[in-house]
Parts: structure tokens; C-alpha cells; sequence
């Protein structure tokens, strides 16, 4: 995924109910990418409040009798202005997610797509100091080769806490997980750090000394999902001009 650091702009967001993400949005990043792939189509104005979130967006491939796969997602930390920002992203995640080709026109139909606003974020204790099934992560760490060697193996609740020396390294190395990615995966939360560690870029190996090195920022997401069908049925009901 592309990120953006995080933006002390977001820390003040406030816990919201958890239908502040609908289909509404989904609809309208399928449109998105429905009108980038149909020339001839006119988007739909959107009509939900023009609010401000750090999202992601998710393409999701469905066959049936098969699991979702991922097709591509891409998002951002900074807020943005949903109407703009879910369409914009509605393009990114679709052709320029690195690990997958571009979307084409050809895979409309087998398309899932999900939105998610992020909320609550807060800098953790330590690396440990987050809920599986509630939190989603995003660690940035030092380059490896700045930290002083420490004889501890075993994890600590107190990795990352603020009495551990502070390190200034030219290289840092960031990545981050949607809170439902991690049950998903089966992991528990040494699992998740590390796998995070390994996609942020480094591939020696990982120590504790790593870990306790870790600045972790826990935070909470709104998602909804919609499938090309129930696009299809909405668009549909909002314009005429319907062409696939």
C-alpha cells in the first residue's frame, strides 16, 4: 500500500458510529473507475457530506465458490475530502498498485470493492499496546544498523516506551495494516509486527532490539463493501446512461 506519514492534522478526530462508511461511498469509487474505463459515461455527483478522512480503497476479485482475492489497494494517512479524495483513489488503487497489473474493463464484472475511513489515532505505548480485531497498525522504524545490540530475545510490554533511547538514522522504514487484515491472516500481534517489519523493506532478520526500536500508531476503520451487482442495480437507478 502507498502511504503518506502520519499528519498530526488526524489526531484529533473523534470516535464516530460505525455507519460513517456506506455504500454510498463504495458507489461512488465504482463509478470512478467505471467512467475511467467508459469514456463515453458521465460520472454521478455524489450526494453524502463532503467530509475529510484519512481512506483506503480496496479492489477485490469474486468468483464464485471462491474466496476474495486482492485486486489492489492503495489509501492515504493525510484527510482528505471524500468526494475527491475516494475518486481519486478509486484510480490509484486500480492502476498503480505496483503488485498487480491495471485494472481493465474485462474484470468489471468480478469486481468487489471496499472503502475504508480511518478514525482514532493514537501513538502506542509500545509495539505490543493494540487489539487485534479493533486496531489497525502503522510502525515506522529506524535502519537496523543504528541500534546498539541488546541481549534480550523475548518480547517486552515495555518495547518502544519512552525511556528507550531515541535513535536518528537517515534511512526509515514504514508500513502499515488495515485493522481487519490481521485476524484475517490468522496472526496474533508478534506475527503482525514482524510481517509489517519485512513488508516496510527489511529483510534481515528480525530482532528484538527491531522491535523495541519500532514507533508504533494504532488507529480504528469504518469499512463497507459493495460488489459489481449491487453497482450495477444503483447506477442503474441514478443514470441512463448504463452501457456494460
Amino acid at each position: 500500500m502507498s502511504l503518506v506519514p502520519p499528519n498530526p492534522a488526524i489526531d484529533g478526530l473523534q470516535s464516530v458510529e460505525s455507519d460513517v462508511c456506506t455504500a454510498e461511498h463504495c458507489y461512488h469509487v465504482f463509478d470512478a473507475l467505471y467512467c475511467a474505463l467508459t469514456p463515453s459515461a458521465k460520472p454521478i455527483a455524489p450526494t453524502f457530506p463532503d467530509e475529510k478522512y484519512p481512506l483506503f480503497v480496496t479492489w477485490n476479485t469474486c468468483r464464485p465458490g471462491r474466496a476474495p482475492r486482492l485486486r489492489g489497494c492503495i489509501g492515504t494517512f493525510e484527510p482528505h475530502t471524500l468526494h475527491e479524495g475516494l475518486a481519486e483513489y478509486a484510480l490509484v488503487s486500480a492502476f498503480r498498485d505496483h503488485r498487480f497489473r491495471k485494472i481493465a474493463e474485462s474484470e468489471l464484472s468480478t469486481l468487489e470493492c471496499g472503502v475504508s475511513l480511518l478514525t482514532d489515532f493514537e501513538d502506542a505505548d509500545s509495539y505490543l499496546d493494540w487489539t487485534i480485531g479493533i486496531h489497525g497498525i502503522y510502525i515506522s522504524f529506524p535502519h537496523p544498523s543504528t541500534l546498539n545490540s541488546s541481549s534480550s530475545g523475548a518480547p517486552s510490554p515495555l518495547s518502544s516506551s519512552s525511556y528507550l533511547p531515541r535513535i536518528t538514522s537517515k534511512q526509515t522504514f514504514t508500513a502499515t495494516y488495515l485493522p481487519e487484515v490481521i485476524p484475517d491472516q490468522g496472526w496474533d500481534k508478534i506475527d503482525a509486527v514482524d510481517s509489517a517489519i519485512q513488508k516496510a523493506g527489511w529483510t534481515g532478520t528480525i530482532t528484538e532490539d527491531i522491535r523495541r526500536s519500532i514507533k508504533l500508531r494504532r488507529y480504528q476503520s469504518r469499512k463497507y463493501h459493495v460488489d459489481w451487482d449491487e453497482y450495477v442495480a444503483w447506477r442503474n437507478n441514478h443514470g441512463p446512461d448504463f452501457e456494460i
